[in-house]
């Protein structure tokens, strides 16, 4: 089968979609499919052997020009291409498979934006241009989507009065014994010797501090005992921030480490993810930590609270910082921090690669074959 797969960038480092996209180019291949990635940037170190890149125009600046440019540049490549089926990872027209990784972007509005300030970003050409691209997708019939959650299907549903049996929903998986790994690995890491004589750190992981919910995250933290420290990596510019935890009496015990590219060391010097998260269509940092043995605090408004739930994680609102405080409280005790981090290694060593990859072959064969039917009956 020869899959076109479509990222607007190809990184194996790194989160977010560019390291999935990566790791199903290669799973795909190293099964015998044909693989050509569509993109419009990847660093050469970062391409798997055997892989074919096809590079497109698309600017760098200015998101609502760059994503338009981008899904036409992506359509006329994979038409080039002719490949069995078009897969893709991005807002990009053309596919016959799509993978809602983002979420939808009406309720990331809501989400982040309420009110007036909801109206005025809903006009902006930015989230025009994205919301345009959404509808654009679903409104092609013979594109089936593929949902990280329930949650975000329901979304869809909601929003686009999207078909449900057009739709599947397939989590994210995770390579449980590379962040299990990790704590050996970070034994003689700066990051080790830094936890030294810290009683407990929490880590916060995830670039956008405010959609990620930082805010949250260190209102609960103030909550709480002065032996617990907040770890914060990701991209963003930590001054606000900074000046946050200062006023909320916090500045010793916040320690901002910038953008991470390998997060096991993280996860390894920590004693629990806490990220509070405003929308996230699934935070694949959640399965990282859990992998890694760690407990995982996190939202509702997160696609990763369905898996949680299945384990009896509490997912609170976003803006219950009075739950998210209770949470810590309680992971204080380091019999019910090992209890959940276990219960969490167990979910994450179910989502492995071996059967998201079988799984998602099946949805490309099936629309694959769909569209060979298709192309035959319009020669006819």
């Amino acid at each position: 089968m020869h899959v076109a797969l479509v990222v607007e960038r190809l990184a194996a480092r790194g989160g977010g979609v560019e390291r999935v996209a990566h790791r199903i180019a290669r799973e795909l291949s190293a099964r015998g499919d044909r693989v050509s990635v569509i993109a419009r940037e990847a660093e050469a170190s970062d391409l798997p052997a055997g892989i074919e890149f096809v590079r497109v125009p698309a600017p760098r600046a200015w998101q609502p020009l760059r994503v338009a440019l981008f899904s036409r540049a992506a359509q006329r490549a994979a038409r080039r291409l002719r490949p069995d089926v078009v897969y893709s990872l991005a807002r990009a027209a053309g596919a016959q498979l799509y993978r809602a990784g983002a979420g939808c972007h009406p309720e990331y509005l809501d989400a982040l934006h309420g009110g007036p300030g909801r109206a005025l970003r809903r006009a902006s050409p930015r989230h025009r241009a994205l919301e345009r691209l959404e509808r654009q997708l679903l409104r092609d019939s013979r594109v089936r989507v593929q949902f990280t959650s329930a949650w975000v299907r329901d979304q869809f549903e909601r929003r686009y009065g999207f078909a449900r049996e057009r739709g599947f929903v397939l989590p994210p998986a995770v390579d449980a014994e590379a962040f299990a790994a990790g704590e050996r690995q970070a034994a003689a890491g700066p990051l080790w010797r830094a936890r030294a004589g810290r009683e407990l750190v929490w880590l916060f992981a995830g670039s956008g501090f405010r959609r990620k919910g930082l805010d949250l995250a260190l209102a609960a933290l103030a909550r709480g005992p002065a032996r617990a420290e907040l770890w914060v990596a990701g991209r963003d510019e930590p001054g606000p921030w900074r000046r946050l935890a200062a006023r909320l009496g916090l500045a010793q015990r916040v320690r901002f480490l910038g953008p991470v590219d390998d997060l096991a060391a993280c996860y390894a010097v920590s004693d629990a993810l806490l990220l509070p998260t405003r929308y996230d269509a699934f935070a694949n940092v959640c399965l990282e930590a859990a992998a890694a043995g760690r407990p995982v605090v996190t939202s509702s408004r997160n696609g990763a609270a369905e898996l949680l739930r299945e384990i009896g994680v509490a997912t609170p609102e976003p803006e219950d910082v009075a739950a998210f405080a209770a949470a810590l409280d309680r992971l204080e005790d380091p019999r019910e921090r090992e209890r959940e981090g276990a219960a969490c290694r167990a979910l994450a060593l179910r989502q492995r690669w071996d059967r998201q990859i079988a799984a998602l072959r099946e949805e490309l064969e099936r629309a694959a074959a769909s569209e060979s039917a298709l192309s035959r009956r319009s020669r006819s």
